[in-house]
């Protein structure tokens, strides 16, 4: 019997697949160093585990409610405002989820009907395409400027009357831009104008280096709050991957519709995690973050000089935990997933290529792994580039 068109249409995440083959490979004993995955290579928070534990220990690890105990929601509601600079949200604007991906995704079947278009700004995270077809909807992908920032004679261009949302990335995955204040309120302005929802996807939202901070776009006026689904969790900045927790703070009835849909498809979010999480954001800030937020930073800027000193065009990353350098010089046929191949199984070295993110030219390098690996991992790309059989040519055009 066949599997359902739905089933059929759905491609695995590329960056599990590529994840998924370098742990084969290094089963097999090859000494592979796995840049693939945007997964912090830190414990979360002390007080998280303690927390969370303690909870094991007590036996008492019953279901919640479908939207997360009341003391979660009042917290998070509480934190989103204050990191945001405006009011905090009610416990019945938030649902907790088991993660911001699914937070994202009961967001847009809780917003899309069939035929709906939702802009998606490339290079786009690899789930973005098909959570949009899952829920009915029609991805959009809009085209950004050479260092990764919003095109917006593109965007207005895309808007047609089906438009319904905008999912904005910002930091981004997978080029680390983080957009300027006057982007978010034009991008703002805009959806206000065409009568567009905003999915804000802010998971990397505490992990910009330098410049402004991240602005919401829920920060800029109660109209525009009242149209903005901010989606976020405790994965990146909390190094809380594993435990799977994440939410979505929105307008009532948007919060109350996810609450319904996760209801009945996936039940309560883990008992265990709303307890840690909890944790991190009640009384002081775990000093963790702090900690390695500036750890982030160092690697991020060693590995971005030395990509920069092997040729490579590198859109500054000023947020998030990747880098996103411009290799279309050395591709053949196959573009950015042949390269990434030949890089994994000649160097055993694992990358990410852009075509994952609908940008064929350049690969995703995430810097979440040990500032050692991290230089190791640079000396055998720099070894790939250097008997590549096209390098003479892509040193000559780096230099034009």
């Amino acid at each position: 019997m066949p599997l359902s068109e739905r089933a059929r249409a759905i491609s695995l995440s590329v960056t599990l697949a590529l994840d998924a083959r370098a742990k084969a490979l290094a089963d097999q004993g090859r000494d592979i160093i796995n840049m693939s995955v945007g997964e912090p290579d830190f414990p979360a928070p002390k007080v998280v585990r303690e927390d969370a534990s303690r909870r094991v220990l007590s036996g008492d690890v019953r279901y919640t409610p479908a939207a997360g105990t009341k003391a979660l929601r009042k917290a998070i509601g509480e934190q989103v405002g204050s990191l945001r600079g405006i009011g905090a949200y009610a416990p019945e604007e938030v649902t907790v989820c088991h993660s911001t991906k699914h937070a994202l995704s009961g967001a847009m079947l809780t917003l899309v009907d069939p035929g709906d278009e939702v802009l998606l700004f490339l290079p786009a995270w690899v789930s973005y395409v098909e959570i949009v077809r899952i829920a009915g909807g029609v991805p959009v992908s809009v085209p950004s400027r050479a260092d990764c920032g919003p095109d917006f004679d593109a965007i207005e261009r895309a808007i047609t009357p089906r438009t319904k949302a905008v999912l904005l990335n910002s930091p981004s995955n997978p080029t680390g831009y983080v957009w300027t204040h006057d982007e978010v309120r034009r991008l703002a302005a805009l959806c206000e104008k065409r009568n567009l929802w905003i999915l804000s996807d802010e998971i990397y939202r505490r992990l910009v280096y330098e410049g402004e901070p991240n602005l919401s776009p829920a920060s800029i006026s109660p109209a525009i709050r009242a149209r903005t689904v901010v989606l976020d969790g405790a994965s990146k900045s909390l190094a809380m991957t594993g435990y799977r927790i994440g939410f979505a703070a929105a307008p009532r009835e948007v919060a109350g519709g996810i609450e319904r849909l996760h209801s009945h498809l996936t039940g309560a979010p883990n008992t265990v995690s709303q307890e840690g999480y909890l944790a991190a954001l009640t009384g002081q800030e775990p000093p963790e973050i702090a900690e390695m937020c500036a750890e982030f930073d160092r690697r991020r800027r060693w590995l971005v000089s030395a990509l920069e000193d092997m040729g490579l065009t590198v859109p500054w990353p000023r947020g998030a935990f990747y880098a996103f350098p411009d290799v279309r010089a050395y591709l053949d046929e196959r573009g950015t997933r042949g390269f990434c191949e030949d890089v994994l199984e000649k160097e055993n070295l694992a990358l990410v290529p852009g075509t994952a993110f609908g940008v064929d030219t350049h690969v995703r390098l995430s810097y979440a792994l040990s500032l050692d690996a991290i230089q190791k991992a640079a000396a055998r790309l720099r070894n790939f580039l250097e008997k590549h059989p096209r390098r003479a040519a892509a040193l000559a055009g780096a230099r034009r």
